[in-house]
């Protein structure tokens, strides 16, 4: 476990990004609200792209609940000055909620793709395509969250390398990130064999990342996927105030783009 050290952005060729299951902005067992306090730790870290599974974007009893639920949608309230996507992935009588992106830089395009296999747990992955400055080629950005069990999820990451292979330019700069719930690691080597892509955690510890539970990790639920950038920092973000904010520990990476040739997945740019 490990704090944001100051790793300054002098660039666009460098990439803050964190990846955070917030559990609908609320405490482990539901009993407080933690949304304001995940916002002003999120903003704390600066990133510049920020991948949010279990976004609450509406909860009729919740909100009566709470005399400080914000007024916005979850994603709105967490994005504040940045730009933001949600994709809805479970409908339900008393609200909604889903994937979001928050990115620093403005959002080109995006579409919500179903990943759903049943109706107890609905899923999904929000693609987004961003205009960074000084890049010849949109970033594409994939936010997911999979399902708990094993064969639904091999299933579904059938179902993204599909989706990518259609909808992402072989050459394209790719991040995708989120909760994957896959602790044995299967999604890994089928993202390297079929899309070329490498585990930010893997590529610089030898070691996929522990962040669940929050307060004493043992699972590797939560990945940072990518290809055409080096991995300079990988770290899980521990202690106060996160291990208080949620059941899942966020992600932290500064990734740099390859500049010309080869990059680390062997993606040439």
């Amino acid at each position: 476990m490990a704090s944001v050290g100051d790793f300054a952005l002098n660039n666009h060729l460098s990439l803050k990004v964190a990846t955070y299951n917030i559990h609908k902005g609320l405490s482990l067992f539901n009993q407080r609200l933690v949304v304001h306090d995940v916002r002003e730790a999120l903003q704390a870290l600066s990133p510049d792209l920020i991948f949010l599974q279990e976004v609450q974007g509406a909860h009729s009893q919740r909100i009566q609940r709470f005399s400080n639920w914000p007024v916005a949608p979850q994603h709105e309230y967490l994005a504040g000055d940045l730009h933001v996507a949600y994709g809805l992935n479970a409908r339900y009588k008393l609200g909604h909620h889903g994937n979001a992106l928050l990115s620093r830089f403005p959002i080109l395009r995006w579409h919500n793709h179903d990943l759903t296999l049943h109706r107890f747990e609905q899923r999904g992955v929000l693609h987004c395509e961003l205009d960074v400055p000084g890049w010849h080629q949109p970033l594409h950005a994939l936010c997911v969250h999979l399902n708990l069990r094993a064969m639904d999820r091999r299933k579904q990451v059938k179902m993204l390398i599909e989706r990518v292979l259609s909808d992402v330019p072989e050459h394209a700069p790719l991040v995708l990130a989120g909760d994957f719930n896959d602790w044995r690691g299967e999604a890994t080597l089928h993202f390297a064999r079929e899309l070329g892509l490498i585990e930010a955690f893997n590529a610089l510890h030898g070691t996929s990342a522990k962040s669940f539970p929050a307060r004493l990790p043992i699972l590797s639920l939560d990945r940072v996927y990518l290809r055409g950038f080096t991995v300079q920092v990988a770290n899980v973000l521990g202690g106060v105030p996160w291990s208080d904010l949620s059941d899942h520990a966020p992600l932290y990476t500064v990734l740099h783009r390859n500049e010309g040739g080869l990059g680390t997945a062997g993606v040439e740019l």
